[in-house]
């Protein structure tokens, strides 16, 4: 009998994320989950004359929603700094001096699931991210938790890379 090699699929638990153009820093690549790395296709009908049995279903273009990252909130990093920017930036009144500046500036994303020797087993590459919500978990004076930070990010679209 030949030996059969077992497979054994990979553990969602250690993964990277890296942010492009954000100074770097090891607290700004470590989350406690990512959520939203799923891509549907949107569809519509079509009726064709004489033909009463069914519709056609046509694609149409690719939907992604938003990405989620949660982590324990860090109170100064360069990711909190990006989003703090950006809702304010916003919010602000834009002086004559900052015309040229955009107001939301888009990072591209990494995120990876490593193996165990931490090399990645397969990477999605996401395009054009910018914060479009950030929140703070409920403080509970009842609870010894974690505060927990979730940042929500909607992007353009993610390529796959094994």
């Amino acid at each position: 009998m030949a030996s059969e090699t077992k497979y054994y699929p990979p553990l969602s638990f250690h993964f990277r994320v890296v942010i492009s153009d954000l100074g770097g820093e090891d607290m700004d690549s470590r989350f406690q989950s990512v959520g939203g790395l799923s891509v549907e296709m949107e569809t519509e009908t079509r009726k064709e004359g004489g033909e009463n049995r069914f519709e056609y279903t046509l694609p149409v273009r690719s939907k992604y929603p938003t990405l989620t990252l949660k982590r324990g909130l860090v109170v100064s990093s360069a990711l909190l700094q990006w989003c703090s920017d950006t809702f304010s930036a916003l919010n602000a009144n834009v002086d004559a001096s900052n015309k040229n500046k955009p107001l939301i500036q888009p990072k591209d994303l990494m995120v990876s699931l490593l193996n165990e020797q931490h090399e990645p087993l397969m990477s999605w590459n996401i395009v054009q991210a910018w914060p479009r919500k950030w929140s703070m978990a409920d403080l509970n004076a009842e609870q010894s938790a974690i505060a927990i930070e979730s940042i929500e990010l909607q992007y353009q679209y993610f390529t796959l890379q094994t």
